[in-house]
């Protein structure tokens, strides 16, 4: 009998570290997303336009296949190299998040200029050209959603990652990216699918139902085309300001504090002479200064990709394709 008791002591002792070791995963996992939630809303905010144009029955066959290819970036490919990382190159996660943030700061500033010089096509006209097979489009859109998915996957993971405490095992940090990747691929794409598909639920009840029910499926259709643009609007400040806040942390990482100090003395500042709301003060205070760092930093890196970095990427490519075209050596005897 001593035995037994003895038995289920130990079986509650364990049962109360797995529970404290799933709260602790849950927390961290939390945290991480939180950590992430810049480059997650511009996720979210991208993914709809490679939907725009195709007939309503494909929308969300289309999302689902961005969204399988989502979840293959960051469990299979990104999770992995995290990973190792992790175990053999610490070292080399802030240069790489501040590459992520460089690349944000850039993107972000690209879609402020083109509002102001409207010369960027590569979106709407390649993607709409009424010559183009309906099957072969989808097929080109999907692989251009989940290669623009890759990019901002692998800087919420490296972001992800960096949130987690360095002393932790490699399982408990694999268990925690990859309930990261599922909970903000599920959060992600749910909500791309709610709102490519809403403008239809806003005809269907303006034109099936009557009175306060029509009036709301009225007020959705109105509300959408103004929601998708804001939607765009704060996708592009939160790339900005996320970039900017990634290069001020770690320059601060590698040993130049001095932006990071300086903002940190302003929004403490500012949070001192509004005591009725010192933290949102800060934190405005804090992303303001972020932003305007990721602004600047994107605008200069502009030129940099046009001149530089885009032609030489063109010459590489170039190169291997002239490579994959030259025939086999065998082939021409």
């Amino acid at each position: 009998m001593s035995g037994l008791i003895a038995l289920l002591d130990d079986v509650a002792a364990i049962s109360k570290v797995a529970a404290a070791s799933i709260d602790d995963v849950a927390g961290q996992a939390a945290k991480a997303g939180a950590k992430a939630a810049g480059a997650v809303i511009d996720d979210a905010a991208v993914t709809p336009k490679y939907v725009h144009g195709f007939d309503a029955s494909r929308e969300i066959p289309i999302v689902w296949k961005i969204a399988r290819g989502s979840l293959f970036n960051k469990l299979v490919i990104l999770l992995p190299v995290a990973l190792l990382l992790s175990a053999f190159a610490p070292w080399a996660i802030p240069p790489l998040l501040m590459l992520g943030g460089a690349y944000l700061c850039y993107e972000g500033a690209h879609k402020v200029a083109h509002l102001f010089h409207k010369t960027d096509t590569h979106d709407s006209e390649k993607h709409t050209h009424p010559d183009t097979d309906g099957a072969a489009l989808e097929e080109a859109r999907v692989a251009g959603a989940i290669k623009t998915d890759f990019i901002l996957s692998a800087e919420i993971m490296t972001i992800a990652l960096s949130t987690i405490p360095t002393d932790d095992s490699l399982l408990m940090k694999a268990v925690i990216l990859a309930l990261v990747a599922v909970a903000i691929t599920v959060a992600v794409y749910g909500f791309v699918a709610l709102v490519v598909k809403a403008d239809d639920v806003g005809v269907h009840l303006a034109q099936r139902r009557t009175g306060a029910v029509a009036a709301l499926g009225r007020g959705i259709v109105k509300v959408m085309p103004g929601f998708m643009k804001t939607l765009t609007v704060v996708g592009t400040a939160a790339m900005i300001w996320v970039g900017g806040q990634i290069i001020v942390h770690g320059l601060e990482q590698l040993g130049w504090g001095a932006p990071y100090h300086l903002i940190h003395d302003w929004a403490e500042a500012a949070a001192a002479a509004v005591p009725a709301a010192p933290g949102v003060v800060a934190w405005v205070v804090t992303a303001f200064c972020d932003g305007v760092i990721g602004l600047i930093l994107g605008l200069a890196l502009l030129p940099v990709a046009a001149k530089v970095i885009n032609p030489i990427i063109g010459a590489v490519m170039g190169a291997f394709a002239q490579l994959r075209k030259k025939p086999n050596a065998n082939e021409t005897r």
